[in-house]
C-alpha cells in the first residue's frame, strides 16, 4: 500500500457493514475491544474460495500456484511464497501494513521489517508502533509516533530501521500522531493539555520535515476528537475527515481552514484524493468535491439503495464496491463509469475495503465477513480470478500491500507473501 504522501493516489483511507467494528477497535486503542468482539465473530473460519473451479479450495492448505503466477492454477489462489507470524497489532486501518525500502512492515511491538522475498527479519524496533497510529510513509522516510509517549514524532529509514529525523511539538501537547506528509512537512494531531493534566481540545500542526521545527499549529473546535482522523495532502491542501463527520480542507502553508463540509455517511472517514478532487462515499452516493472551494464536481449513485464502501484511486482509475457487492471502475476526473461487475455477488464473495494493483490485477482485502480474504480481480473487467483465505478463523480485518513483485496479506498476526 502507498503511504499518505503528497503524490500518491493510492488510499483508502482513513481511512471503514463491519465498519462499526473497526471503529470500536480504533477508538479503543488497545486490546479490550478485541476481546469484546470475539463473541460476535464465530463463523469467520472460512475456506479459501475457488471461484472458477468450485470445490478446488476445499483442502487444508492454500491452493497451489507457481511462484510468479498471480493467477494461480485453473483459477485457484496461488500458494504463499512464505508465511510468518508477526507481532502485528492492527485496528482495521489501511496504513498498518506497508511495503517500502525493500522491506515489508506490519504495525506492532516490536516493529519488525521483513525481507519481502524470504520473510526473514531485517531489523526491528523494540518500542514498536503506537497502537492505532499509522505507519506513515513520505519520500524515503517512515514516520512514527514515539512509543515512549514523550511527545516526539520520529522518522526512520525503512530499509535499515535507523532514526533519521525527530521533532517535538511541545510539552503542552500530548501524544502527537502523524496523519499525513508531503515534501516539506509532517502533519500531526495532538491533545492540548490542561493544567490538571486532562485534555478537552486538540491541535493540528505542521512540522518541518527537514529541521523538525513547528511550521504552524491550529486549535480545532471544541468537541472534535483526535482519534479517527483520516488525512491526505495534495499540493497546498491538507484534507482530513473524523468521527464527527467533518470533511475539512486546510492550507498547508499556514494551516488556515479553506472550507469544511458536514457529511452524511462517510464510512467513518474513508475518502480518496485525485489531482484537484476529494472523493467521498456518502451512503449510496460517491461525491467528488473541488479541493479549491469545496464545490461538487460530480456524483455517482449506487443502485437499489446499496451503500458505497471505501474507494481507492490506483493508476488514474477509481475503484469502489457497494454493499450489493457490485464493483465499479470510474474515471475519477469525471465520474464516468468505465466498467461495472457483478462478479463478487455471483461468486458469493464479500466486499473489499482496501485495494492495491500489480500488473493487470486488482487485489482487494475484505473486512471481518465470512469468506473474506484477498480477492484477485481483472483490473480491466472486475472478473474474479481467485481468492485467498488462510482459514485461521481470526476476526481481524485483512490488510494488503504490494511491492509490485509480491502481494502481502496480513490477517491477525499471520503475514503471507503471494506472487503478484
Amino acid at each position: 500500500m502507498a503511504g499518505r504522501d503528497a503524490t500518491s493516489d493510492d488510499r483508502t483511507p482513513e481511512v471503514r457493514g463491519s465498519s462499526s467494528r473497526r471503529r470500536v477497535l480504533r477508538l479503543a486503542g488497545g486490546g479490550l475491544a478485541l476481546v469484546a468482539l470475539t463473541a460476535g465473530t464465530a463463523g469467520c473460519d472460512e475456506d479459501a474460495v475457488d471461484v472458477e473451479e468450485p470445490g478446488g479450495a476445499g483442502g487444508d492448505e492454500p491452493n497451489g500456484g507457481g511462484e510468479g503466477s498471480g493467477d494461480g492454477k485453473k483459477g485457484q489462489a496461488p500458494e504463499p511464497l512464505w508465511t510468518e507470524s508477526t507481532s502485528a497489532e492492527t485496528y482495521g486501518d489501511n496504513d498498518e501494513l506497508v511495503a517500502a525500502g525493500g522491506v515489508v512492515i506490519a504495525s506492532g511491538s516490536p516493529l519488525a521489517a521483513l525481507d519481502p522475498s524470504t520473510g526473514e527479519q531485517k531489523w526491528s524496533l523494540p518500542g514498536g508502533a503506537v497502537p492505532g497510529a499509522p505507519l506513515l510513509l513520505g519520500g524515503d522516510t517512515l514516520y512514527l509516533a514515539s512509543s515512549e509517549y514523550d511527545g516526539s514524532v520520529i522518522g526512520y529509514d525503512p530499509a535499515t530501521g535507523k532514526e533519521t529525523w525527530r521533532s517535538r511539538l511541545g510539552k503542552e501537547y500530548r501524544q502527537p500522531r502523524p496523519i499525513a506528509v508531503d515534501g516539506e512537512q509532517v502533519y500531526v494531531i495532538a491533545e492540548i493539555l490542561e493544567d490538571d493534566g486532562s485534555s478537552k481540545t486538540n491541535v493540528i500542526a505542521a512540522l518541518n520535515s527537514t529541521t523538525g521545527r513547528v511550521a504552524w499549529k491550529e486549535q480545532r473546535d471544541v468537541g472534535t476528537e483526535q482519534n479517527g482522523i483520516h488525512a491526505a495532502v495534495r499540493g497546498r491542501r491538507l484534507v482530513y475527515t473524523d468521527f464527527k463527520k467533518n470533511l475539512t480542507v486546510r492550507d498547508t502553508a499556514g494551516g488556515g481552514q479553506v472550507w469544511t463540509h458536514r457529511t452524511t455517511k462517510t464510512n467513518y472517514g474513508s475518502f480518496t484524493v485525485h489531482r484537484d478532487l476529494v472523493i467521498v462515499p456518502q451512503g449510496n452516493v460517491l461525491q467528488a468535491f473541488n479541493l479549491a472551494d469545496g464545490k461538487e464536481k460530480w456524483s455517482l449513485e449506487a443502485s437499489d439503495g446499496a451503500l458505497f464502501r471505501e474507494p481507492a484511486v490506483l493508476e488514474d482509475v477509481l475503484y469502489a464496491a457497494d454493499s450489493a457487492r457490485v464493483m465499479r471502475a470510474v474515471d475519477p476526473r469525471t465520474g464516468k463509469q468505465l466498467w461495472k461487475s457483478d462478479a463478487l455477488a455471483d461468486a458469493g464473495l464479500q466486499v473489499p475495503r482496501q485495494y492495491v494493483k500489480a500488473g493487470d490485477t486488482l487485489y482487494g482485502a475484505t473486512d471481518l465477513d465470512k469468506q473474506g480474504g484477498i480477492i484477485a480481480m481483472d483490473a480491466s473487467t472486475g472478473k474474479v480470478r481467485w481468492t485467498f483465505n488462510d482459514k485461521t478463523g481470526d476476526y481481524h480485518a485483512w490488510l494488503v500491500a504490494t511491492d509490485g513483485k509480491r502481494v502481502f496479506a496480513l490477517h491477525g498476526k499471520q503475514l503471507h507473501a503471494l506472487p503478484a
